[in-house]
């Protein structure tokens, strides 16, 4: 065992020399663990089958050349980096020329042994087939074939039991042998043209096909009476009863399909397909191997802390598809936290205090669930492997070889669904990859908060274009760029916005628009609102917190600045909200001290309408004030999309009461989760917004109000689709031709609907590029700090 752990610690030395001088990355290391854990358990049962207690001196030259051939492993399998070619020849050129030092030292030294051939022939096979399906990706698939013959020789002899008798003696076949190995290495050292390369690997097949073929007519020709020439005494398990064994058989089936889609599960729902778990896990066999090696005490202790990980790697699965269908991506353990709160407060909503506690509890028991559950799957099948350990092993060993040629070959059912996976141990190393990078995060994110070009900006120098202009920065919920450019629900939007443009136009307006891409996707709204208005990409609630706790210059704090008064309407906040304090309003309308009396219509607590009238009567109504700026969250459109308020006339609005009536009726149940019934339901809503603004405009609008509307995140995927941008359209209004004439060099498109092709900026670029454009008239520069 001391000379296996030596062995093991060679290997490990030669990994991390490779990784160093070659740039071996996760996917080589990955195999090359499991390689050599396998190799263990391999080695390990095969003295216990022969009888072994030790090496040979020629056994340690087979380990020498075992641990050689596991550096040319990883160099193969580290996907998808090139292949080095130099150090893969140096390597397999010592490994071939060991083969002829380890049958001399057996023989000089009297150690000739079962365990030490079969040894010897186990990693000559091996080499012989990693070599092969290197250039099987070179030269063509047929090449695999050379190292595929002998394990195909294997199979078949499980089935037809002459397969398995003695050969005798044959130096053609030893020679043929040898130099499929020579070949080979000639081969991948691609010194010879590649004609030359195809010829000599297919005189190398076709003498490994006459050798086979005359040993397999050979075992026909001499097979015995008898079926079990080459029979192995089967492993007897207890006998037990039917009804037992049939409880047993459950439990282990249960336990397969536990680990299994711990391991192969999906990042999303929609992937959730029979092809996602049509694979082979590589850390299943790393996990079965170290079973397989470990005493029985290391053995259970393996077993339990595998399942406690597997545990967490379920939990952690399930949540990244929760946030998958919502905020297309996986959940971030560093930041995303702050979600949870929102969420019951969104479960809440939609189904009541008690609920939502109910749901908190179930979420618990399923974590506890998913733990204790895996702890159990990992003991059973740990006890199962333990009991029986040559079945065991024999079928790890197949099976890495198989999934050895898969990932070489790159073996696929369904495109980016690779036969031969590593999805667990990939979603493990990004997991840690995530949570380094936002360990790492506060202090980039401190060295952007630094840089402030209007930090010092005298108020007389702020906004001096919009000099008493109300100035309305409205962020309407969910309204991405998927609400112009769907096919099923763009067409009335975008003939609403038209319409909008011209009835606007014929009233005096004029607007022009484009796109910014939101730092957030299907929820965390409060981040986007902070990206406007900081000129930080604020994409997690840690950097939220931070600018909040500043003193960075706001959007608000710079019309503050500059004399205006400001307020901000977040009619979704029902709680203290300390953080607003950062923004800097004079005023702070949510739904806490606000006098609608309506109805809570889902999330959204009151309707837009509603909420635009109310501030309108609130602070622009007022006689001899000063100009306003204000940031007024519109939620009308947060899903469910419903119900609907109907669109009233200004004067019918009141106290909110008539909205007990006033809407479309609807209910998300009605048709969740059929995704065109959803898209429908969100078109509905955001037609509804936009007619609200629009209204208003024309409503109330005058030659002082500078209307800005814009989204602050794409929908969730159900509406938007996977893989969809994370872009906003953006609108400015106004009356005076001033005002627009100061961001003509914007190139942004005239009217509300910008199409395709409109500019597109980051979120955070827009305090910047705002400031600067109103800024004194004759600087057209960033005014700098002193």
């Amino acid at each position: 065992m001391r000379t296996l752990t030596a062995g093991a610690a060679a290997q490990v030395v030669l990994f991390m020399a490779l990784a160093m001088f070659t740039g071996i990355g996760p996917s080589g290391m990955l195999t090359g663990i499991a390689y050599l854990v396998i190799g263990c358990a391999a080695i390990t049962t095969g003295l216990r089958r022969y009888g072994a207690t030790s090496f040979g001196p020629a056994d340690l030259v087979t380990l020498s050349r075992a641990i050689l051939i596991g550096g040319v492993t990883v160099l193969i399998a580290d996907i998808p980096e090139p292949v080095s070619v130099a150090p893969l020849v140096v390597l397999a050129t010592v490994a071939l020329e060991l083969d002829a030092v380890d049958g001399w030292v057996a023989r000089k030294t009297g150690t000739v042994s079962p365990f030490g051939a079969r040894f010897d022939m186990e990693v000559d096979a091996f080499l012989i087939l990693v070599l092969s399906a290197y250039l099987a990706t070179e030269v063509g698939p047929w090449v695999l074939a050379i190292g595929a013959m002998r394990y195909v020789f294997i199979v078949a002899g499980r089935l037809l039991s002459w397969l398995r008798a003695d050969l005798p003696h044959s130096m053609t076949r030893k020679t043929v042998a040898a130099a499929q190995g020579i070949i080979l290495v000639v081969a991948a050292s691609e010194v010879l043209p590649p004609a030359g390369t195809v010829l000599i690997l297919g005189l190398a097949l076709a003498a490994l096909v006459l050798s086979f073929g005359y040993d397999s007519i050979w075992l026909f020709r001499h097979r015995e009476a008898t079926s079990d020439v080459a029979a192995e005494t089967a492993e007897e398990a207890p006998v037990r009863s039917t009804r037992r064994r049939i409880l047993a058989g459950v439990g282990t089936g249960l336990a397969c399909v536990l680990v299994l889609f711990a391991l192969l599960a999906p990042e999303r729902i929609s992937q959730l397909t029979p092809t996602a778990f049509a694979r082979i896990p590589i850390e299943a066999l790393i996990l079965a191997a170290l079973v397989i090696v470990l005493p029985t005490v290391a053995r259970r202790v393996a077993a339990v802390l595998a399942g406690l990980l597997l545990g967490v790697v379920l939990i952690i699965r399930f949540t990244d598809m929760g946030f998958n269908e919502t905020l297309a991506r996986p959940f971030d353990l560093v930041f995303d936290w702050s979600f949870l709160g929102p969420g019951v407060d969104y479960l809440a909503t939609e189904i009541g205090d008690l609920g939502a506690l109910f749901a908190v509890i179930g979420v618990i028991l399923l974590i506890v669930g998913l733990l204790v559950g895996s702890v159990f799957a990992a003991l059973r099948l740990s006890r199962l492997m333990a009991t029986r350990r040559n079945t065991a092993t024999r079928s790890v060993a197949v099976l890495g070889v198989v999934w050895l040629v898969c990932a070489v070959l790159g073996v696929q059912f369904t495109q980016g669904t690779s036969v031969a996976s590593r999805h667990a141990a990939e979603g493990v190393y990004d997991d840690v990859k995530a949570v380094r990078a936002g360990l790492l995060d506060p202090q980039q994110f401190a060295q952007q908060a630094s840089v402030d070009h209007f930090r010092y900006t005298p108020g007389a120098e702020l906004l001096t274009g919009l000099r008493g202009k109300d100035v309305l920065v409205n962020f309407v919920e969910s309204y991405g760029r998927v609400a112009i450019e769907d096919p099923l629900i763009a067409p009335e939007i975008d003939a609403k916005l038209d319409a909008g443009t011209e009835s606007l136009r014929k009233a005096g307006f004029q607007s022009r628009s484009a796109f910014l891409t939101s730092s957030t996707f299907g929820g965390g709204s409060w981040l986007a609102h902070a990206s406007l208005q900081s000129g930080l990409w604020i994409d997690n609630q840690q950097r939220y917190d931070v600018l909040t706790s500043g003193d960075r210059m706001s959007l608000t704090k710079a019309f503050k600045r500059g004399g205006w008064t400001t307020a901000g309407v977040s009619p979704q906040i029902t709680q203290e909200w300390p953080e607003g304090e950062y923004f800097g309003y004079d005023r702070m309308y949510t739904a806490n001290n606000v006098p609608y009396q309506g109805p809570t219509l889902a999330y959204s607590r009151m309707p837009d309408q509603w909420t635009l009238e109310h501030f309108y009567r609130t602070e622009m109504a007022k006689p001899n004030r000063a100009p306003v700026m204000a940031e007024l969250d519109l939620t009308s459109t947060h899903s469910p999309w419903a119900p609907v308020p109907k669109m009233l006339d200004w004067k019918d609005v009141g106290d909110g009461s008539v909205y007990e009536t006033a809407t479309n009726g609807k209910r998300g149940k009605d048709f969740w989760p059929d995704p065109t019934k959803v898209k429908q339901a969100f078109g509905d809503s955001i037609e509804y917004t936009l007619e609200t603004l629009i209204s208003f405009i024309q409503t109330y609008g005058d030659e002082n109000l500078v209307m800005v509307f814009l989204g602050d995140h794409q929908p969730a995927p159900i509406v938007s689709g996977e893989d969809a941008s994370r872009d906003v359209p953006i609108t400015i209004v106004a009356k005076d031709p001033a005002v627009l004439e100061r961001i003509s060099a914007w190139g942004w498109q005239d009217g509300l609907n910008p199409t395709p092709d409109a500019p597109v900026w980051r979120m955070s670029e827009f305090r910047d590029k705002f400031l600067t454009a109103y800024g004194p008239a004759k600087s057209g520069q960033l005014a700098h700090g002193r």
